[in-house]
């Protein structure tokens, strides 16, 4: 009975062996650098945090609508004012009929316009400008030298019709003198064909 059991021992031992020497799966570095190059893309597109405004420097007021939008505006507070005390700047709001979407509403208009007198041209309005002032510019250098490229090639297309002109002129010329040519050597045979003839009737009159 034991040599059933030394093969069976050995047989494990060579199954053991075998997956101890065979390679382990080399699994992909991560990528670390394209996530960070993402992430630069990302952070240099997005904007600055919108300005956090403290609720103690805030009047707020909530006023009837004015101006189409049916009654509930007309008759219900939805209307939503902020004064914004450190700066005076007030903000009115009555975009939807709802007063917490307004109130929403107002203070992101007055969070830009408290960060446009404080920050200036780092605030998330003047980068917002001075990004589509950028991509204008960029569209309309794209269109003129778009047009500037049609116009050499349109001058190029002139300069070459004036070329073939110029050689169906030439070639007409020598057309010309060839047919002059013919004329002349036509004039020729009709007066050699005239003498004759004025002889003969000359020779008749002397006969007669």
């Amino acid at each position: 009975m034991s040599p059933p059991t030394t093969v069976t021992t050995l047989q494990k031992s060579l199954s053991i062996l075998k997956t101890s020497l065979l390679p382990k799966a080399i699994l992909p570095p991560p990528s670390i650098h394209r996530s960070f190059t993402l992430a630069s893309s990302l952070s240099a597109k997005q904007l600055p945090p919108r300005l956090k405004i403290d609720d103690a420097d805030l009047t707020i007021s909530y006023l009837k609508g004015t101006g189409p939008g049916g009654q509930k505006i007309n008759k219900t507070n939805s209307a939503v004012q902020l004064i914004h005390k450190p700066t005076g700047i007030v903000v009115k709001s009555q975009a939807t009929r709802s007063r917490s979407q307004n109130e929403k509403i107002a203070r992101q208009i007055l969070a830009d316009k408290v960060e446009d007198l404080l920050k200036g041209d780092a605030s998330r309005n003047a980068i917002r400008a001075e990004r589509a002032r950028k991509k204008k510019a960029s569209k309309m250098k794209k269109t003129r030298r778009k047009y500037r490229e049609l116009g050499k090639e349109a001058q190029k297309d002139e300069h070459e019709d004036g070329d073939e002109l110029d050689l169906e002129d030439d070639a007409g010329d020598g057309t010309e003198g060839q047919g002059e040519a013919q004329d002349h050597r036509l004039d020729a045979e009709d007066s050699a064909t005239e003498e004759p003839s004025d002889n003969h009737t000359a020779e008749q009159k002397q006969l007669g």
